[in-house]
């Protein structure tokens, strides 16, 4: 099941994304003919059980793991015809990605990982964007620790503001809260919901808990590869109408 709205707030599509695993008796489907559209501007969240096809979906969509067939398109551009330099150029400019395991560099400190992808990029650090990211997310004090030096919400918070300095179309987050505690949650969802309600962007999580998926304007339920549900909630539900 899918939700269509029109190709002019569409920041994510997918159409017919087949992807497996294996083969013969081995083979598994991860993603079965999935076809969906993610609005510009909106919090997604994906659900299911482990194997259900939710990691699987949002590496895909994030061009981190290549399909078998079908066609996925971010911001316009159909990832699944671009070649390796052009797909991770597209994913160092217009994406950013939050994992679970943070994948921060343990020898550099706040302020390097979060400047690294412009660094590799060559791109200039624009000041302003930086600066109201890291004071917005409370990290104007620990900028010069390591992250051995960072409780696990602030490590968190320092992976997110990576995934925002570029100024991304999308973000991607896999279990962000993952292997956080509470008030480390609440912080991390809290910020991803303000990334899209104040600064605009699009929000694709996989999470397994019910509590955070609430926290999106729509979730999409996986069932064995394929998408069983798609809920809009709150005042989104009636903008999707």
């Amino acid at each position: 099941m899918s939700t269509t709205v029109p190709p002019s707030h569409v920041a994510v599509s997918a159409r017919g994304v087949t992807k497996t695993y294996g083969s013969g008796s081995n083979q598994v489907t991860a993603l079965n003919a999935v076809g969906l559209d993610i609005r510009a501007g909106e919090f997604t969240a994906i659900m299911g059980a482990s194997g259900s096809g939710k990691s699987t979906l949002l590496h895909s969509l994030a061009g981190l793991d290549s399909i078998d067939s079908g066609t996925i398109v971010v911001e316009g551009v159909d990832i699944t015809q671009l070649s390796d330099s052009q797909l991770t150029t597209l994913r160092r400019d217009r994406i950013g990605f939050v994992f679970q395991s943070f994948n921060l560099l343990p020898m550099l400190t706040a302020k390097e990982n979060i400047l690294l992808p412009l660094e590799l990029a060559g791109r200039k650090v624009d000041e302003q964007w930086f600066g109201m990211l890291v004071q917005r997310f409370g990290l104007a004090e620990r900028l010069g620790h390591r992250p051995s030096q960072l409780s696990g919400g602030q490590i968190q918070r320092v992976a997110l503001t990576r995934a925002l300095v570029t100024r991304p179309a999308v973000i991607f987050a896999d279990e962000p809260t993952g292997n956080l505690d509470s008030a480390s949650t609440e912080a991390v969802l809290s910020f991803l919901r303000e990334s899209v309600d104040v600064l605009g962007h699009t929000v694709v999580m996989v999470t397994h808990e019910d509590d955070a998926a609430h926290r999106a304007d729509r979730i999409l339920r996986m069932h064995d590869g394929r998408i069983v549900a798609d809920e809009y909630i709150g005042q989104k539900a009636v903008q999707a109408q």
